[in-house]
């Protein structure tokens, strides 16, 4: 049975189709890439499972539990965590109160000070520091910490509702060329040790080749292809609607250039 399913998704914004009848599953313990140009609808599809927009039609279940009309809090409860194309920390704390923050917040827990707070749920913010590698900055502010380090703070924080499924918006958007390698090769251990399905966006195509174990890419709100690396890099569809050449990418070609960053869906 797969982790997540999502069947005949559409999304309609007054007359413009965003998503257009999408289905596509995530299983547990695999790295899923949704692409797309601009417009495509990865951004409408990635809110409907996190529950931000309400589809106008279709199914989302997690663990054959349907999602489409809870609330955004609730689907984190079920067990979906999410990171950012901006890491969404709080710089004024440390490393090691963020993941607390996220353990109380999990744990239902309502303290009238965070002094209070910061006492509790330690070893467990610890333990999930030292699984992302970054243990031994625990008592560093986050405004001091290189972006990369902070990305780790934020899949510490993404762990702590112990996801079954993983979201994560354009994760290497903005890290050097090793910052991202060393961040998906996390990502895709933590996938596998802890059974997680990750579900994500990236504009950076040398990233999706060497990360992904499928991808799925969207066009104009519509599903035009689905499979392995060598599936979507022959498939001519795919071809088309990024270079309207019929062009043959590589496995180490980046769009980045060609897709503009930040750009709305």
């Amino acid at each position: 049975m797969s982790l997540l399913r999502v069947s005949n998704l559409s999304m309609s914004f007054g007359g413009v189709k965003a998503v257009d009848d999408v289905s596509f599953d995530v299983n547990p313990g695999e790295l899923l890439a949704l692409i797309g140009p601009n417009g495509a609808g990865k951004s409408t599809c990635f809110n409907i499972v996190n529950g931000q927009l309400r589809p106008t039609r279709g199914s989302v279940t997690l663990d054959g539990h349907e999602l489409v009309g809870m609330r955004p809090r609730d689907i984190w409860r079920r067990g979906v965590g999410r990171t950012f194309q901006v890491a969404a920390t709080f710089n004024s704390m440390t490393v090691l109160e963020n993941v607390q923050m996220a353990l109380v917040s999990h744990e239902k827990r309502l303290y009238g000070l965070w002094k209070r707070a910061a006492s509790h749920f330690e070893e467990e913010a610890i333990a999930l520091l030292d699984q992302v590698g970054m243990a031994t900055h625990a008592q560093r502010a986050c405004s001091v910490l290189a972006y990369g380090d902070v990305k780790r703070v934020e899949m510490a924080v993404a762990l702590a509702n112990r996801p079954k499924l993983l979201l994560m918006d354009e994760p290497t958007a903005g890290m050097a060329p090793q910052e991202r390698n060393d961040l998906m090769a996390l990502t895709k251990r933590l996938a596998i040790e802890r059974n997680i399905g990750v579900l994500f966006t990236e504009h950076s195509m040398d990233v999706v080749f060497a990360s992904a174990d499928r991808m799925i890419v969207l066009a104009r709100g519509k599903l035009i292809a689905q499979g392995d690396a060598d599936t979507i890099r022959n498939d001519a569809n795919v071809q088309a609607v990024y270079f309207g050449t019929g062009k043959t990418f590589r496995p180490h070609a980046t769009l980045s250039r060609d897709i503009p960053k930040g750009s709305h869906e």
